[in-house]
C-alpha cells in the first residue's frame, strides 16, 4: 500500500491512465477499473484520452498510428505536475518505450498482464477480440522473453467494434475463447487481451478453472510496486 504523503496530501498524486484510442467512453470505463484496483492506496486516477488517432486499436496499423499520440498525452500529463505514474492502457502498449523515458514510473497494461500471467513459471494464453493482432501479440510476448510459456491466442469471431457494443455477447464469446486456451492449448492462466475488456474479465473469473489476468488491474498492481519500491 502507498503510504506517507500519497495518503494525506490534499492534492494527491495521480496515476494517469492514457487511453491510446479516441473513445472517451472507453477512457471512462478503464479509469473506473483502475480506480477500483487502486482503492485504498491513497492514489487517485486521472483518465486521459488521446486527442487524435484511431477510435479502436484492432490491427497493427492502428497500433502504430496511436503511438505518437500516446507519447504526446503522457508528456503533457507529466508536465501538469501532479503525475505520479503513467499507465499506457492498450494491450499492445503503443508508444511504451518512448514514454518510459519520462521521469515517472510507466507501465503498459500488456506488459504487466503478460508478466503476471507467466509468474511462477505458468503457461499462459491470451483470449481477445482482435485476430488481426495475432502476430503483434506474439511479438509482444517475445519481447518480454516469455515465448516458451506462451500457449497462443484465441480470438472471438466477428467485428470487434460490434461485439464491444454488446456486453452479453462479448462475455459469451470471450468465455469460449478463454476456455479454448485452457482445454485446447493447456494454458494455466489466461490473459484477457484488452483494456476495454476489463469488465468482461472480472465476470470471467468464476467461469474458468485457472487464473484470469485482467490487464488494467495488473498494471495498477505493478504501478503500486514501483511507487513503493517493492521488487
Amino acid at each position: 500500500m502507498v503510504s506517507g504523503p500519497f495518503a494525506t496530501a490534499p492534492g494527491r498524486p495521480a496515476v494517469v491512465l492514457v487511453n491510446p484510442n479516441t473513445s472517451a467512453a472507453t477512457t471512462r470505463t478503464m479509469t473506473a477499473i483502475a480506480r477500483r484496483a487502486l482503492a485504498g492506496t491513497g492514489l487517485r486516477v486521472r483518465g486521459v484520452t488521446v486527442s487524435e488517432g484511431p477510435p479502436m486499436l484492432t490491427d497493427p496499423a492502428a497500433l502504430r498510428a496511436a503511438a505518437p499520440h500516446v507519447v504526446t498525452a503522457a508528456r503533457a500529463a507529466v508536465a501538469s505536475g501532479d503525475c505520479a505514474a503513467v499507465i499506457v492502457a492498450a494491450f499492445g502498449d503503443p508508444g511504451l518505450d518512448a514514454v518510459r523515458a519520462l521521469p515517472v514510473p510507466v507501465v503498459g497494461i500488456g506488459a504487466a498482464a503478460l508478466a503476471e500471467a507467466a509468474a511462477a513459471g505458468r503457461r499462459f494464453g491470451i483470449a481477445t477480440t482482435t485476430p488481426l493482432l495475432a502476430d503483434a501479440l506474439a511479438a509482444h510476448v517475445a519481447r518480454q522473453g516469455l515465448t516458451p510459456a506462451y500457449t497462443g491466442a484465441r480470438f472471438t469471431a466477428g467485428d470487434p467494434q460490434r461485439l464491444a457494443a454488446r456486453p452479453d455477447a462479448l462475455l459469451a464469446a470471450l468465455t469460449d475463447a478463454a476456455h479454448a486456451c485452457v482445454a485446447r492449448d493447456g494454458a494455466e492462466a489466461v490473459v484477457i487481451g484488452g483494456g476495454p475488456l476489463g469488465e468482461a474479465a472480472e465476470a470471467l473469473r468464476p467461469r474458468l478453472p485457472v487464473p484470469v489476468v485482467a490487464p488494467i488491474p495488473a498494471a495498477c498492481r505493478r504501478v503500486t510496486e514501483l511507487l513503493t519500491g517493492a521488487p
